[in-house]
């Protein structure tokens, strides 16, 4: 196998480690080949290449990525550090090398740096190293970083503006019970929340999950939306195969007025949900 596919396979492996983000993840490639490789199989990712050896002399927004990349770069002190200031909270560092073995100095040298959360591990089939580490969170407060992501998507986004693979929908999951506790035969049914439009409801949509649940927090204080459990997660070609209308991004006040209705779907068109 020549090299450049073995690196399309490795580039895989990382791709399984990136971080739950907005819908456009800002990903740091400093290999100068992994980011674009991630791109081509994701729509939702804004990349920049900035070479390893000279990330320290780049003048970069502390917090400006959700993710870094680095295949096959040395990680020394110095450039982990301007890693991590690169970050932003829950942001992560994904390193592959593509030889050598998972030992304890991958982790120690992470650790010394201030990342948490760090995995270490034979990359593919015993071959090569999968270095994770995660820039620790600002908040013990679960909303609080929820909202943190949230915020750096626009409200009220113009579905043609929108360039993720998903939208996430409010839905009510009846019966509210595991798969396990069904009865012989009980079937399990999705109504999404939706606003009472003519001619057709328009479903209540997000582009991620950080949007729905940072919406859903003051829209169910304020009374707008009820008896929603679970956010479903649809595919983009999906959603668009609808006949229905779609709000994406909506703010809680924004729809303080209208009237909300409920659309019946199938849960077999929904996504596997996200990390």
């Amino acid at each position: 196998m020549d090299a450049a596919r073995i690196q399309r396979h490795f580039v895989a492996v990382m791709a399984k480690h990136l971080p739950p983000s907005s819908a456009n993840l800002q990903l740091l490639d400093l290999d100068g080949r992994s980011g674009g490789l991630l791109a081509e199989a994701r729509a939702d990712l804004n990349h920049r290449h900035i070479p390893a050896m000279s990330l320290a002399d780049h003048d970069i927004a502390p917090g400006a990525f959700d993710a870094i990349v680095a295949y096959d770069v040395d990680l020394s002190g110095a450039l982990l550090a301007s890693c991590f200031a690169a970050l932003r909270a829950g942001g992560r560092l994904i390193a592959l090398q593509s030889r050598g073995a998972a030992g304890e100095s991958h982790l120690r040298r992470l650790r010394e740096r201030g990342f948490v959360r760090i995995l270490v591990e034979p990359a593919l089939d015993e071959i090569g190293v999968l270095i994770r580490g995660e820039k620790p969170q600002v908040s013990a407060d679960t909303m609080e970083r929820i909202q943190s992501v949230a915020q750096r998507e626009a409200d009220s986004l113009p579905l043609a503006q929108f360039k993720g693979r998903y939208i996430h929908l409010l839905v009510q999951r009846q019966p509210n019970k595991p798969v396990w506790k069904l009865d012989a035969g009980e079937k399990i049914s999705w109504r999404a929340a939706a606003l009472r439009r003519d001619p057709l409801p328009a479903l209540l949509g997000f582009s991620s999950l950080p949007k729905a649940v940072g919406f859903m927090q003051p829209a169910v204080l304020a009374g707008l939306v009820r008896d929603i459990n679970k956010v479903g997660k649809f595919s983009l070609a999906t959603v668009e195969s609808w006949d229905w209308g779609l709000v994406l991004n909506p703010a809680p006040d924004s729809i303080e007025k209208e009237q909300l209705t409920y659309i019946e779907l199938d849960p077999a068109t929904a996504e596997a949900p996200d990390e």
